[in-house]
């Protein structure tokens, strides 16, 4: 029984031409320069032909592994992975974790090309892109950033869900700052641009949505219009402070760099915090920490010019006085202001003068703190029972108290006089000497005779009181 021989393209093209040079149809100078390799090796073939016939044109590692195949342990390692925790792993964030955790070398191409002949799919579903106009990057770190919070069961249920705020840079791509709060609210953006101040410095803009944090909601009036008097968020005044222009984004899609930072997060983030664990607002916030060192060594790119944009902080600013929530109040007759439904006492005057009818300062601290200011002058600051950032939304007493004030700075309530039990009047008590009125009582009218025949007298149908 013959044995069935497979030949390539290729090796069909050598098996006809060496049988044109054994017919001497050819010599083995054309034959080489028709091949495309040289005499020499035209004469080895031929060699070979003569010796083997068509079983010697194919090539020697036919049917051998190949020396570069990985080895059968390496691919058992990464099913096991892949079918295991790193089973909602994407083919590159596997690819990574095999190279930094498990030692094994291999390219995506390989990964992807092993879990996909054991069945297993990406875990990410990809829809097409709509076309958009790409801009360009700034060509310095610091000119532009862009801020936002995702919202996301960033601890898969272990824990409260929570908000991711951060910023990445327009240049280079780099997270300058990020940090886990219970929600998206003011003073994580104060928390945020403080800790991009002390870490890289104060940038040239930055680019944000139109939430209510960054944008005022409060329209201004035609006189404020005259006077160029707009209304600022707490957020925006504060950037006026530092000096950082506040570009607001029409759409999603315009600050794509940073909503494009929140889909790797959500995918590579959410494992870090599932492997340690983290089950708390703290223990999320020190995940977060030392990851996102690892995270910009990954991605982040060197920008088109090396010179950075970042600024120090303007030397006469208060940090104290700039990052806190400002309100004014006005002082009432004893000496007291309103905040949340709460009453704070001022501290008592020399020489009889009194504040009462006053607009004061306030200052409520990113620490807890509440400063009151009359005219620049400091008067008092109120100690926080709970050193805990402040919320813009209103604090209700009852349910939530505020964290700010302590049982001995509020205002006691005037003690009230014990109540009397209730007594009924006297039979001879004046309310009791006048008449009551008689219920009238509800006749059922007459059948009249036609229709649209009015009575005679229409009184005559209800009972008159004596």
């Amino acid at each position: 029984m013959n044995e069935r021989l497979t030949l390539t393209t290729k090796e069909l093209k050598r098996l006809k031409v060496l049988e044109w040079i054994e017919g001497e149809q050819m010599t083995v100078v054309q034959a080489a320069e028709m091949l495309g390799i040289s005499e020499r090796q035209c004469w080895r073939l031929l060699a070979r032909y003569r010796a083997e016939g068509a079983a010697g044109l194919v090539h020697r590692n036919r049917g051998r592994p190949s020396p570069q195949r990985l080895p059968a342990a390496a691919r058992e390692q990464v099913l096991t992975l892949a079918e295991g925790i790193c089973r909602d792993y994407n083919d590159q964030h596997l690819t990574e974790v095999l190279q930094e955790e498990h030692g094994l070398q291999m390219s995506r191409a390989s990964v992807r090309r092993l879990r996909r002949a054991a069945g297993l799919g990406s875990p990410h579903k990809y829809r097409r892109r709509r076309g958009h106009q790409r801009r360009e990057r700034r060509p310095r770190a610091g000119m532009l950033l862009q801020l936002d919070a995702s919202h996301h069961d960033w601890l898969e249920g272990r824990g409260p869900r929570l908000a991711l705020a951060g910023a990445i840079d327009d240049a280079t791509g780099e997270v300058v700052g990020a940090l886990f709060r219970e929600q998206e609210d003011a003073a994580g953006y104060f928390l945020l641009v403080r800790q991009i101040s002390e870490s890289h410095g104060v940038p040239l803009a930055v680019y944000a949505d139109r939430h209510t944090i960054f944008q005022n909601p409060v329209k201004a009036s035609l006189e404020q219009e005259l006077l160029g008097i707009l209304p600022q968020s707490q957020f925006a005044r504060l950037l006026g402070e530092l000096q950082i222009e506040l570009i607001a984004a029409h759409s999603p899609q315009a600050k794509g760099r940073v909503e494009r930072l929140w889909q790797t997060l959500q995918d590579r983030l959410v494992k870090e915090l599932r492997q340690a664990g983290a089950a708390t607002l703290a223990q999320a916030n020190q995940v977060l920490a030392t990851y996102l060192p690892k995270f910009n060594q990954r991605f982040q790119i060197a920008p088109a010019q090396p010179e950075s944009a970042f600024r120090p902080r303007p030397a006469q600013l208060d940090l104290e006085a700039s990052f806190s929530f400002h309100y004014q109040r006005k002082v009432a007759n004893d000496h007291t202001i309103s905040l949340d439904g709460h009453k704070l006492q001022l501290p008592s005057l020399a020489h009889g003068r009194s504040y009462a009818k006053a607009t004061v300062d306030l200052q409520h601290r990113l620490d807890g703190r509440l400063a009151v200011l009359h005219q620049g002058q400091l008067l008092i600051v109120f100690e926080p029972a709970d050193a805990t950032p402040p919320r813009v939304e209103r604090f209700n007493p009852q349910t939530s108290p505020s964290p700010f004030i302590k049982e001995r700075v509020s205002v006691p309530a005037p003690p009230t006089a014990p109540s009397s039990p209730a007594s009924k009047p006297a039979a001879n008590h004046p309310w009791r000497r006048y008449p009551t009125a008689k219920p009238t009582p509800q006749l059922p009218a007459p059948a009249l005779a036609h229709p649209a025949a009015e009575p005679a007298h229409p009184d005559i149908f209800s009972e008159r009181l004596p």
